[in-house]
């Protein structure tokens, strides 16, 4: 699939992407235009920063996984004396 179409497709998830340097970003995917794509990122404390990035430059985009969700922990029979 090509990755503009994907870009669409996640507008407003959190994604991984895979750039084409060897480097990866995460973050919520913002917006498409003019050939980019914006995605707010994390950069520390209470500081967030929206980044752009030229389809050229990006490899691929995947969507967060999902959370695992715990598994109740399994009972151990207790000792009957």
């Amino acid at each position: 699939m090509p990755i503009q179409q994907k870009a669409y497709m996640m507008l407003g998830r959190p994604v991984g992407i895979s750039l084409t340097d060897g480097t990866g970003v995460s973050g919520i995917l913002c917006s498409v235009h003019g050939g980019s794509i914006y995605v707010i990122e994390y950069l520390y404390h209470t500081q967030f920063a929206t980044k752009h990035y030229t389809f050229n430059q990006v490899r691929d985009i995947l969507p967060f996984p999902h959370c695992p969700q715990p598994q109740p922990p399994i009972p151990h029979p207790q000792p009957l004396y």
